[in-house]
């Protein structure tokens, strides 16, 4: 983990949250919308030293909230957070026996969007790009082994990880995709695809421990439906 990662997650905190706040220079907007979202999200775990891996798949939902506050010539500014249950690991690739590895691990995620859309804002399609930072909460985990299990030494001859339990329960990174959102009648239908690449250690990562680094990498494709709270009044398109 880069020492200045902590500054720029702070720098990136403080834009997003000044950035409505700040004298409008284009069309205010008074929208707020929340609602649902689920979806599946494939993750790897970076480590150093390396250790060979498949994608993992796992579940992922929880609640969005959205405020948008200005639209600037025909880009659509908003801000949009999110608080999701999500089931991250990683899955072993073993290739000279029959073992089998993987380990899930879930957290509590909260990102912190700072969005821009292009499109129809009421009744019509909108494409967005969001991107901002990522705070996690380690939930549980729990490894999966083949049975039988050899457990011979690794090519490499690293093993530390099984059995080892998850030493940071904060974790903190940076997340962005596109989507595609259609508005209708009755609310906003969203679906979009996201990166998550984590700037944390799963592991503690000093000289004397095992790994230098350890932190997830997830892709995430996520379906959401939110409903208007407050809209701005008028005939918006």
């Amino acid at each position: 983990m880069s020492p200045a990662a902590p500054r720029f997650l702070t720098a990136i905190i403080t834009f997003i949250v000044c950035a409505c706040a700040q004298a409008q220079v284009g069309l205010p907007r008074n929208d707020l919308a929340i609602g649902v979202n689920g979806g599946y999200v494939i993750n790897r775990v970076s480590f150093t030293p390396t250790i060979k891996q498949q994608w993992k798949g796992g579940e992922t939902m929880g609640l969005s909230i959205r405020y948008t506050c200005e639209k600037y010539f025909s880009a659509i500014c908003a801000i949009q957070a999110e608080l999701n249950y999500a089931n991250l690991g990683w899955r072993e690739l073993i290739e000279y026996n029959e073992d089998t590895y993987s380990r899930d691990i879930r957290y509590f995620q909260l990102p912190i969007f700072a969005r821009m859309g292009w499109g129809r804002e009421r009744r019509g399609a909108q494409f967005f790009f969001q991107v901002g930072p990522q705070l996690s909460y380690f939930l549980s985990d729990v490894e999966h082994y083949s049975d039988p299990w050899e457990g011979r030494p690794r090519p490499n001859n690293v093993t530390q990880q099984y059995g080892k339990d998850v030493e940071n329960k904060f974790e903190y990174g940076l997340a962005g995709g596109i989507g595609l959102e259609v508005s209708t009648g009755i609310g906003h239908f969203l679906l979009d695809a996201r990166y998550y690449y984590g700037l944390s250690d799963i592991f503690h990562n000093g000289k004397k421990d095992p790994f230098g680094r350890s932190a997830n990498g997830a892709i995430a494709l996520k379906l959401s439906y939110l409903f208007d709270v407050i809209r701005t009044k008028g005939d918006i398109r």
